[in-house]
């Protein structure tokens, strides 16, 4: 289940390597491949010691997911969803479910900006499985495309999943990984493991202390794709983050720069200069697909929803040659900066 959109990354070895020459108590890392990408699992063993099968657990669960809502996988439920070309609801599974309908919310606070169905225009500019096109397309070739795509032609009812437009094609990939990110913390709790990092691909959740003692840091990227390097070191307590940027994945034609990220309202890259957007919520579902919405919203935009919804929010914007920043009341009020 990969995605098209870049996340900014937690350095994770930054963060470990300063914590494991003071642990107090014992750390367990986890870690593997799903969706795409790769999952970190960091907990401290507490006094009934290491959980055997954790690991299988937490595999069995993360593939249960990715059949569930893959779009790279033909059999998965979302697929078949997909290449259903009826307009009759479709029931699925209470997984699914969950992650529509809260994509779906997403997208109705955001004023549709956070679209599911927006997957055909990805497509279309190159940023999806097809390969890049060979001119950019045309207002006319946007227009067809769009026939088909909106979340007012995808609707969610007791009866199940339903389109409008036989067309319509669904991609979770915004949301997905931070839901998966939300099952793995739910299966350590159930285990009553309570100091834990958990991350799949850049999306984040963490709870309790390191082995240290110490709060578990989170580095973000300095928005450049020149170099690797750290714009902010954070402290967000029992909290999820999740990051946006569209700095890596772009290319350039005839001087032009197209962003991966698609405005469905207008159905071409965004243009604005919100380089970064970093979300902090209790569900990392929802700071995955928040992300997404605010950093193709933009600047002006991105704020005015943040301060009405209060939401915990850090933007970097491009502004006179300069990187400049805005933190959201919310993201004061819940995050500590060490740096």
């Amino acid at each position: 289940m990969t995605q098209t959109r870049t996340v900014l990354f937690a350095l994770f070895t930054l963060c470990w390597l300063t914590a494991c020459s003071g642990d107090k108590e014992p750390v367990v890392h986890l870690h593997g491949e799903t969706m795409g990408t790769t999952y970190n699992v960091k907990y401290v063993v507490g006094k009934e010691g290491k959980i055997n099968g954790l690991q299988q657990e937490i595999d069995a669960d993360l593939v249960h997911i990715n059949k569930l809502m893959s779009t790279y996988d033909p059999e998965s439920e979302l697929s078949r969803f997909n290449q259903n070309r009826f307009t009759d609801p479709v029931k699925l599974s209470p997984e699914t479910t969950k992650v529509v309908k809260e994509a779906l919310r997403l997208g109705k606070l955001s004023d549709g900006v956070l679209d599911i169905t927006v997957g055909p225009l990805v497509n279309l500019w190159g940023f999806g499985p097809n390969k890049r096109p060979e001119v950019i397309p045309t207002d006319s070739e946007i227009a067809d495309v769009r026939d088909y795509v909106g979340l007012d032609k995808l609707s969610l009812t007791d009866q199940g999943l339903q389109k409008t437009h036989p067309m319509l094609y669904v991609d979770l990939s915004t949301i997905a990984k931070g839901y998966g990110v939300d099952q793995v913390a739910g299966i350590l709790e159930k285990h009553d493991i309570h100091d834990y990092l958990v991350e799949i691909g850049g999306e984040m959740r963490v709870k309790g202390q390191r082995g240290d003692g110490t709060p578990w840091l989170i580095a973000i990227e300095k928005p450049v794709s020149s170099e690797r390097a750290v714009q902010k070191i954070l402290s967000v307590g029992t909290n999820a983050v999740a990051t946006s940027g569209d700095y890596r994945n772009y290319y350039e034609e005839d001087g032009v720069r197209y962003s991966h990220l698609i405005d469905p309202r207008t159905g071409k890259p965004i243009q604005h200069k919100l380089v970064a957007v970093t979300v902090v919520d209790p569900s990392s579902m929802t700071a995955d697909g928040m992300a997404t919405a605010l950093i193709v919203m933009g600047w002006d935009a991105a704020i005015k929803l943040a301060e009405k919804e209060d939401l915990a929010v850090l933007l970097i914007r491009h502004h006179d040659g300069e990187f400049e920043e805005y933190t959201s009341p919310a993201f004061d009020e819940t995050v500590d900066i060490r740096n």
